[in-house]
């Protein structure tokens, strides 16, 4: 009896309907089909009640290690003829995320009238789960943070690839290669590759570092790439499995949330769009007039989505992945870092 499931085969089925939902974005020959076919397909099936799904969570810190190795091993020694450039670059993440979050606040606060709170981890362009653990420790509506991040997250994800596609003229729909074919990679590399992951990720959780599954990898695998030791990246088809698993996360956003507050939720969450696609906007063109950088590193590299996803899309795209994957890690960081005493700040003010 499907009502008497185990959570292994509802995760087990929510991936079979993501990878369903990826195939029918391939037929189709629509943008990134492996991470938007997922999340479309599971933001359908998960609003009805009697199909055994459940969010594969569980899986993310998995999927979240491997990316973290594939964008460390994109780090070259080539990266350092460019450090005067990345500096300027990240420089601008400072008033970049400044902007967006007192505009932010001041859209949720006094135009959509919610509590000071809950209006300053609304807007923060912080990682989802961060920014809803701090403000529940603050007193914040939780729920309404995690529908505002959460919609916000997935109109980025969903009008990124149009972009990039309107704006580098290239096409991102069907199988696209990404990575070395699994049949190629020699089980040495994937051992190497296995042993950095689990490396990355004690040492991260030992120092106390933001996104452990994530950064740790990453920077270990950034090292043993750029020091030349490892030359190997994860292989291609688990790099889109890795995107079914994230999208099919994704899609669970509105699961169990009435249908009129979606409405109302999307609705209003298009005001905020808005002005981050103008603060956007303005940091791009200054910053390609000010650097070398291709305009797509940039666009990615200053959209305010979720670390893992945008990462995932610079993969796909084959930008400079060390740019913007740069970007996204002090943005989170700096977050991270003033989100609580500036919260403080403001609920007293």
């Amino acid at each position: 009896m499907l009502k008497k499931s185990t959570p292994f085969f509802q995760v087990l089925l929510s991936l079979l309907l993501g990878l369903v939902g990826a195939i029918i974005f391939i037929y189709l020959k629509l943008p990134l089909p492996w991470l938007l076919g997922s999340i479309t397909a599971m933001a359908i099936v998960s609003r009805i009640p009697f199909i055994p799904v459940k969010n594969p969570k569980v899986l993310s810190p998995p999927a979240r290690t491997i990316l973290g190795l594939m964008i460390g091993s994109a780090f070259t020694p080539s990266i350092f003829q460019s450090i005067g450039h990345y500096a300027v670059s990240l420089i601008m993440i400072l008033p970049f995320v400044f902007i967006i979050a007192v505009c932010g606040i001041f859209y949720y606060w006094k135009i959509l009238g919610h509590d000071k709170m809950t209006a300053f981890f609304s807007s923060m362009p912080g990682g989802l789960l961060e920014m809803v653990a701090i403000g529940e420790s603050m007193g914040a509506n939780v729920y309404k943070i995690t529908l505002f991040q959460s919609t916000r997250l997935l109109l980025i994800v969903f009008s990124l690839p149009f972009i990039i596609e309107i704006v580098g003229g290239i096409s991102l729909d069907g199988n696209r290669v990404i990575s070395t074919p699994i049949k190629d990679v020699l089980f040495t590399d994937m051992f190497i590759l296995v042993f950095m992951a689990i490396i990355g990720v004690f040492l991260a959780k030992k120092l106390n570092i933001f996104a452990p599954y994530m950064i740790g990898p990453m920077i270990v695998s950034m090292i043993a790439h750029l020091s030349g030791w490892v030359t190997s990246h994860p292989p291609d088809e688990i790099i889109k499995f890795v995107q079914i698993i994230l999208g099919t996360s994704v899609g669970f956003v509105f699961r169990g949330v009435p249908f009129k507050e979606i409405i109302t939720t999307i609705l209003s969450t298009f005001g905020y769009f808005f002005i981050l696609m103008c603060v956007c906007s303005l940091f791009i063109f200054i910053v390609s007039i000010s650097t070398d950088f291709d305009l797509l590193s940039i666009i990615l590299a200053f959209s305010p989505g979720g670390q893992a996803e945008i990462n995932l899309i610079a993969i796909v795209v084959a930008v400079n992945l060390p740019y913007v994957a740069l970007h996204h890690v002090f943005r989170l960081f700096l977050v991270m870092g003033i989100a609580p005493l500036f919260a403080k700040k403001f609920i007293n003010s």
